[in-house]
C-alpha cells in the first residue's frame, strides 16, 4: 500500500483514538480564495476542454466532536468550456473538421459535507466528504447555449490554524467529481465523468 493511500487511514485512526475525549462544539464561518483546475474529458467523438479559473468558497461548519462535523458550502468560479468535435480523426482521415464551440459560463457549486477533525494546540487538521450540485450558467448574449445542472461528489483535506481566539487561517484541497456539462445545443457533451482540483486559502471566524 502506497504512502498516498495510507495517509487518510492514518488520519482517521488518529482521530478515532481521541474520539471519546470531551470536546467543546464549535461553529464557524469561512471565506476563501479558490483555484479551479479542471480536466479535459472525451467521448462522443468530441473533446471537452474547460478553462482553469479562480473563484471564491464560502462555508458554514459545525463541529460536534472529532468524528462528527457538518458543513454547507457555496463556491463560484468561471466555467468556460470548449467543445471540439473530431479533434483526432479530422482531417487526417479525409473528413471535414467542424468548428469548435466555445461557451463562456459561470460555475456554481453547492455541497453538504461530513467533516472529521482533530484539535492539536492551535491546529485542527480535517478531512471531509460530501455531495451536492454543480450548476453551469452560460453568460448572457450567447446563442445556442443552455444551463447544465449535474450532481457532484467531493472529498478533501485541510487544516485550520488558529491565530486569535475566534479567528484563524484555513488551508484546504478539494477534489470534485461530476459529469462534464452540456452547455451548447450545437454538439453533445463528452458524456464522460471528470474532476476539478480546488486548492483554497482563506480565513474562518468562530462564533
Amino acid at each position: 500500500m502506497g504512502m498516498r493511500a495510507m495517509f487518510p487511514i492514518a488520519f482517521l485512526v488518529a482521530i478515532a483514538t481521541v474520539g471519546a475525549a470531551p470536546v467543546q462544539a464549535q461553529t464557524d464561518l469561512a471565506a476563501s480564495f479558490l483555484g479551479a483546475y479542471e480536466n479535459n474529458s472525451s467521448g462522443n467523438q468530441l473533446v471537452e476542454s474547460p478553462s482553469n479559473s479562480a473563484g471564491g468558497l464560502f462555508e458554514v461548519r459545525h463541529i460536534v466532536n472529532p468524528l462528527v462535523g457538518f458543513e454547507g458550502t457555496y463556491s463560484y468560479n468561471r466555467g468556460n468550456e470548449v467543445y471540439d468535435p473530431n479533434p483526432v480523426f479530422c482531417p487526417a482521415f479525409g473528413c471535414t473538421p467542424e468548428s469548435p464551440a466555445a461557451v463562456s459560463a459561470n460555475a456554481h457549486e453547492v455541497t453538504a459535507d461530513w467533516v472529521v477533525s482533530l484539535h492539536l494546540l492551535n491546529l485542527r487538521p480535517f478531512a471531509l466528504a460530501g455531495a451536492g450540485l454543480l450548476v453551469d450558467v452560460p453568460s448572457a448574449g450567447q446563442a445556442d447555449t443552455k444551463t447544465a445542472t449535474e450532481p457532484l461528489f467531493e472529498y478533501g483535506l485541510g487544516v485550520d490554524w488558529g491565530l486569535l481566539p475566534h479567528l484563524g487561517l484555513r488551508l484546504q484541497y478539494r477534489s470534485v467529481f461530476y459529469k462534464a456539462p452540456d452547455l451548447t445545443s450545437l454538439y453533445p457533451s463528452s458524456g464522460a465523468y471528470t474532476h476539478t482540483d480546488e486548492p483554497a486559502i482563506g480565513v474562518y471566524f468562530r462564533l
